[in-house]
């Protein structure tokens, strides 16, 4: 029985076209995964990329892209409107296709090690693989980004699972562990005040009375697009679908006498997540949700299931 892991690293650089194009050949060169997807954001000076296969040569690939990416980025130069510790900031997996998140958990334990051991990055495991339970929480590990980490890791409570907890500051650290399929989702507002995304970011994340369960959020402006985006992280679209969460920023957004213009997903995305809710049609899910907004939305390409049977 065919089994798939899915990993979606996320690498701090969306500036330097040369410098991505070397990650994703040392992760297209080993053999037995795809890569699916790459995402990048200019502003964000981030890049998102999706990598499906059999599980030991998804390990194999991501580690050779995250060699490569500590080569070639230097966090000391790094700037960004995205929230960022290190040059692979994060590297979740994903269990796909008959398998179960104990054996996802077990991936990552083996490429944490890899990386600590061989590459020198202290590294820290997240989410279904934390150790500790404030670990489970991504925003716990990187709260004070980049700028704080060296006085972070000479606190007790802030030593890596894998490697020495010795300052890297050109890579900073490699945050490694499984999860749930995560959807990265972007609304876009039509006001030009960042201040009102904040305001609605903090009246939808779970963490509040008002909020939305598996819901994670923060305002920000992209520069490229010209827009103030609500970014979302939707932890579990089963339990709160993207149309609720589409659905409530909009009434905030008239709260606020904004609206919204259009949405963006960041990677790519599960076709059930689009067909709930009432929604039976992808084409239908795609103009609601407005997708095309900011840049072309292609179902072949954002699509997982339309894209991984070409393997």
């Amino acid at each position: 029985m065919e089994k798939l892991l899915e990993s979606v690293p996320n690498f701090s650089v969306g500036q330097s076209p040369i410098i991505i194009e070397k990650i994703a050949n040392s992760i297209q060169k080993v053999h037995g995964v795809k890569l699916m997807n790459i995402d990048t954001g200019f502003h964000a000076n981030r890049t998102v990329m999706t990598v499906l296969g059999n599980p030991q040569s998804v390990i194999n690939a991501i580690f050779e892209g995250i060699k490569t990416a500590t080569e070639n980025i230097d966090m000391r130069s790094h700037k960004g409107t995205h929230p960022r510790i290190g040059a692979v900031d994060i590297c979740p997996f994903i269990p796909f296709k008959n398998m179960e998140m104990r054996e996802a958990i077990e991936y990552s334990l083996i490429l944490a090690e890899k990386v600590a051991n061989e590459l020198q990055i202290p590294t820290f495991l997240y989410n279904e693989s934390a150790k500790f339970e404030e670990r489970k929480k991504l925003a716990w590990i990187r709260k004070g980004e980049y700028e704080n980490l060296e006085n972070k890791l000479k606190e007790s409570n802030f030593q890596p699972d894998y490697g020495n907890a010795i300052f890297n500051p050109k890579s900073g650290i490699c945050i490694v562990g499984a999860r749930k399929i995560l959807l990265a989702y972007n609304i876009n507002l039509t006001t030009k005040e960042v201040e009102i995304a904040k305001k609605i970011a903090s009246e939808i994340r779970e963490t509040t009375a008002t909020g939305l369960a598996k819901v994670r959020a923060i305002g920000w402006y992209i520069k490229e697009f010209d827009k103030v985006q609500v970014s979302c992280n939707i932890t579990d679209y089963e339990e709160t679908s993207i149309f609720k969460v589409f659905d409530k920023i909009k009434n905030l957004a008239q709260k606020y006498d904004t609206q919204i213009s259009g949405s963006e997903l960041v990677g790519m995305i599960p076709e059930a997540a689009l067909l709930s809710d009432g929604f039976e049609n992808i084409q239908k899910s795609i103009e609601y949700l407005g997708l095309n907004d900011v840049k072309p939305f292609f179902i072949n390409q954002k699509i997982i299931e339309y894209n991984w049977k070409k393997l």
